[in-house]
């Protein structure tokens, strides 16, 4: 549940974002269309001199001749990829966990208070790597072996804990292109029903289409190339917990192996 109210409040900050960025767009259409501006370079458009036309409005424009229908299904995706991984990104920061300190938190309970101080000490401490070593406090008394068996499982379901949520952000990454292609497609047919409409071949009237076909995928692409880098930092970020949770996991063991003696 919480991670479903984590998510609610990316979303809606984002949102949020999107609103302001709009409404300050709209209060400044007034003035623009007071002025007559000269049609913009390409290096004007995406920031080379910025002073004709602004960078933002220059995005909105290409938003708009690429077909409002397809670019807002790019979007969508774009928002939600980034609202997971996100909250992914959040999910394993509070994750993060100091192993060294909690093994010699948990060892020392054990020498002075026994299991249930270490059970504890666990409790008291955020992170899969704690709720592993409460797993395996649980079953203390049926043996060690017991005690790893019941590591390795609880660990299982921890990284799957951990990797929830990305089978949508790959979803949302294979989508966000295949979209841009299909505005390809559409784009192009636009091109050819205008030649066939007007009989000629001529760039004026095939030009149209063709910049639909263009800026779809363009934006398709961008949106996927955004969402796999927060993809593969999140593989990275779980990688990263796994190896400390086996080590950890290990040492644990060891410590109650030790202490069975």
């Amino acid at each position: 549940m919480k991670k479903f109210f984590m998510f609610l409040a990316v979303a809606g900050l984002m949102t949020l974002s999107a609103q302001i960025a709009s409404a300050q767009e709209e209060e400044a259409a007034p003035a623009a269309a007071t002025e007559q501006v000269a049609p913009a370079s390409p290096q004007d458009l995406f920031g080379g001199s910025g002073e004709d036309v602004p960078l933002h409005q220059a995005l909105k424009t290409k938003f708009i001749e690429g077909g409002a229908g397809f670019m807002s299904l790019v979007i969508i995706c774009l928002i939600l990829g980034l609202a997971l991984s996100i909250e992914r990104i959040l999910y394993l920061a509070l994750s993060k966990t100091n192993t060294t300190k909690l093994l010699e938190n948990v060892e020392a309970a054990l020498a002075n208070g026994g299991i249930e101080k270490a059970k504890e000490v666990c409790r008291n401490t955020r992170g899969p790597v704690a709720s592993i070593f409460y797993q395996g406090l649980l079953r203390a008394d049926q043996g060690v072996d017991v005690v790893e068996k019941t590591i390795v499982s609880y660990g299982g379901v921890q990284m799957s804990l951990m990797e929830n949520g990305l089978s949508w952000i790959s979803l949302f990454i294979a989508i966000a292109p295949s979209l841009g292609f299909l505005g390809t497609v559409i784009g192009m047919i636009q091109a050819f029903d205008a030649i066939q409409s007007a009989g000629d071949i001529s760039p004026n009237i095939v030009a149209g289409g063709m910049k639909v076909a263009l800026i779809t995928t363009v934006g398709g692409l961008i949106v996927a190339m955004i969402l796999q880098v927060f993809y593969n930092y999140i593989l990275a970020k779980i990688d990263s917990l796994s190896i400390d949770m086996e080590d950890a996991s290990i040492r644990f063991v060891d410590i109650l192996t030790k202490k069975s003696k």
